[in-house]
């Protein structure tokens, strides 16, 4: 059972329906004299419950009249003044390699073919080469650009244009160093399944200022992505602020549609009668995924009329179009960061959009260049678009992996592998832009063969501390009792990169 659920549904406080959930449902009403016993007990946990509730209240953004809310995504104030309003997420699943992208190292180039120090190295476990394997050079030239002077490989000319608009963050550290838990880490908190997503904790936070979309919104292009729905689920948080993955092409989700000869006054005549019956479900058991399932029915009604508009780009400018690179009707990289502009003007709060293809274990140089001609153009054309419209000021845009990749080669015959880089959790590099981010930034530093950080290090905690800041939400404050304790996004770390405040 959920607990801590600190928003009362249809005005009434969950703490006293909580005096009636499930099995204290049927001790309530068997009438026997076991029922009666258990009951007293319950009660007195309840009691317990009702001081939980009101903590939570506490804890919640926007003390009080976040209880006010009618609706789990109503929108609700911060617990201060934020920089940012909504956040695209541009995640780079498999790990691009910082290396050959945005860390340039010219020892790598002088020392390449050489194994790599022990020192270096240590007591150091990879997942596919041996420690003492050789050092490789950066496959590609760099070069510095804009104002700021910011050192980017030749496989990122349009981020190249727009390169004093960001700000590049070199000393990204994690706990994991593979796929699967690391990319649930960096979305979640946690490697471990279960645990709410970033874009579930800031829907609690903040709810959505859209009424006919989700409030938190996932789109995919690549071959799929190695934690899958554990890196947008709402976790033990209530299902309304899970993440809804939408299609990019043809309909968002299947079955949007009504099936032929069911009109929109019948349709709305059965939602009606079936969200009377669920409210007064509601009453009775007290579940806060009623409340989430009553809020489902009516936001796929408002739907049928909002996605069709949302997914159809032929109304876009042709110049812009061209822009990202984008194709109506085609599932791409390009189309889907074009939506996620379309979204956040709708009042989406939180989009995610994953990008699989990144895991060069093997020819690193010919992967990098496949992925960078998919991404690159429609990555800076979002903040160019953005910028131009007035939305960058108050949007968040951050680019990434889960990790970063070795210097040293990956060469396995056994396994058809040659040139490529192995998983490197030491040291990765990602960028952020827009929404109180200082523009034209480099934070961070490397040792001279990309190793290890030495400058400025930034765990994933102190990343996602710091995100919840810009929408301002202190990470510390932002909590959900579950079993017994309060958990939040940064779990019991984290701390604010200041540096990277504007």
């Amino acid at each position: 059972m959920k607990r801590g659920f600190p928003y009362p549904v249809d005005g009434v406080d969950p703490g006293a329906r909580r005096l009636s959930l499930t099995r204290r449902y049927f001790f309530r009403d068997c009438g026997i004299g076991v029922g009666k016993i258990a009951l007293a007990s319950l009660l007195v946990e309840a009691r317990a419950g009702n001081s939980a509730a009101g903590a939570d209240a506490e804890r919640a953004p926007g003390p009080g009249s976040a209880r006010m809310a009618s609706h789990p995504l109503a929108p609700r104030p911060p617990h201060f003044a934020p920089k940012a309003r909504r956040v695209i997420y541009l995640f780079m699943a498999g790990a691009p390699s910082q290396l050959d992208l945005f860390d340039h190292k010219p020892a790598l180039g002088k020392y390449d073919g050489q194994p790599i120090p022990a020192e270096v190295v240590k007591d150091q476990r990879y997942a596919f080469i041996r420690p003492d394997a050789s050092l490789m050079s950066a496959r590609y030239r760099f070069a510095r650009h804009g104002q700021c002077g910011a050192e980017l490989s030749e496989m990122l000319p349009h981020l190249a244009r727009v390169v004093d608009q960001i700000a590049i963050v070199k000393s990204v550290h994690t706990d994991q160093f593979n796929h699967a838990p690391a990319q649930i880490f960096l979305n979640t908190g946690s490697p471990l399944p279960g645990r709410p997503s970033m874009g579930a904790w800031v829907c609690y936070g903040l709810g959505s200022e859209s009424s006919d979309l989700p409030g938190f919104v996932v789109l995919s292009s690549g071959s799929g992505i190695s934690g899958g729905a554990a890196n947008w689920s709402s976790g033990f948080l209530p299902t309304a602020y899970q993440g809804v993955p939408f299609r990019s092409q043809g309909d968002p989700i299947l079955d949007v549609a009504s099936p032929s000869g069911f009109d929109r006054r019948l349709q709305r005549d059965s939602l009606d009668l079936i969200g009377e019956l669920n409210r007064h479900h509601l009453g009775a058991i007290g579940d806060p995924e009623i409340a989430t399932r009553i809020s489902s029915y009516e936001m796929a009604f408002r739907m049928q009329q909002s996605a069709p508009e949302l997914m159809d780009l032929s109304g876009e400018r042709p110049e812009t179009l061209a822009l990202y690179g984008a194709t109506p009707g085609r599932r791409s990289f390009a189309n889907n960061c074009l939506l996620a502009r379309r979204l956040i003007e709708r009042g989406v709060r939180f989009v995610n959009l994953y990008h699989e293809g990144w895991d060069h274990h093997s020819d690193v140089a010919g992967g990098l260049k496949v992925q960078c001609g998919q991404t690159d153009q429609a990555a800076a054309a979002l903040i160019l678009d953005l910028k131009q419209r007035g939305l960058l000021d108050e949007t968040l845009v951050v680019w990434g992996g889960e990790f970063g990749r070795t210097p040293m080669v990956e060469s396995n015959a056994a396994l058809g592998r040659r040139m490529g880089r192995d998983h490197h959790p030491q040291a990765f590099t990602m960028w952020l832009a827009g929404g109180g981010i200082r523009p034209g930034l480099t934070l961070g530093r490397t040792d001279d063969l990309g190793f290890h950080v030495v400058e400025d290090p930034v765990h994933v905690h102190d990343l996602q501390a710091t995100i919840l800041h810009l929408l301002g939400l202190d990470h510390t404050r932002l909590t959900y009792k579950y079993q017994g304790r309060f958990f939040r996004l940064t779990d019991v770390h984290g701390n604010l990169v200041t540096k990277l405040l504007a």
